[in-house]
């Protein structure tokens, strides 16, 4: 297992934000060498040129928190992150389309954005805690289809966040060419390590920090 900070997606989302927040994510996440920051779209540019001299990439949501957002929308977002610095794409999936069972129709919405960004990477927010495990399996398969790198569980904004048994039935379901990442409500180094030993792949986290110390805390 690599070292836990390199895990991190060092986040922040809440809508309260300003840019003093913003700049102090980055200085934190140079500071404790996280893989990358996750931000709202707006503040990408910020994000970036705060960042330009260092390996941590940008991340940004798209479609946030909803979902529910028109795909050409969700489109531009993603091309205007991108252009703006955006290493990687947040977007969250129209959970009401999906629970209208119009299923191809949740699919090509993905793959549009996907297709927007080419070869940046794509994770896809399915919030975990509005779906039954039939539908989050079906919701994997939708993924792989429509060419997801990644599927994340939360926004952070629904009912729960991450859960072990979410995490390890997504794995069932998708096998290892897609990549998970688990966020909502992990808060230590504990936590974080199971998350990734049920198959989390990165771990969105407003605690990094925290995560870290208790890391360094059971090393002393």
């Amino acid at each position: 297992m690599k070292e836990i900070n390199k895990y991190i997606d060092h986040t922040l989302l809440k809508p309260t934000a300003t840019r003093d927040d913003i700049l102090k994510l980055c200085d934190e996440a140079k500071q404790y060498n996280f893989y990358s920051v996750c931000v709202n779209s707006y503040w990408v540019t910020c994000a970036f040129n705060a960042l330009k001299n260092s390996k941590i990439k940008v991340c940004a949501t798209v479609g946030f928190p909803l979902g529910a957002a028109s795909t050409k929308a969700k489109i531009e977002e993603a091309k205007k992150a991108i252009k703006d610095g955006a290493d990687e794409i947040e977007m969250v999936m129209n959970i009401g389309l999906f629970k209208s069972e119009l299923t191809k129709e949740v699919r090509r919405d993905i793959s549009a954005v996907k297709k927007a960004i080419g070869d940046h990477i794509l994770k896809v927010i399915i919030e975990t805690c509005y779906l039954n495990k039939y539908e989050i399996r079906i919701v994997c398969d939708i993924c792989k289809m429509a060419n997801a790198d990644y599927i994340k569980t939360s926004t952070g904004f629904g009912s729960n966040g991450a859960q072990l048994k979410d995490i390890q039935m997504i794995r069932s379901a998708i096998g290892d060419n897609t990549k998970i990442k688990a966020s909502g409500g992990i808060y230590n180094k504990e936590e974080a390590v199971s998350f990734i030993h049920a198959g989390a792949d990165r771990i969105g986290t407003t605690k990094g920090i925290d995560i870290v110390f208790s890391a360094k805390e059971k090393e002393l």
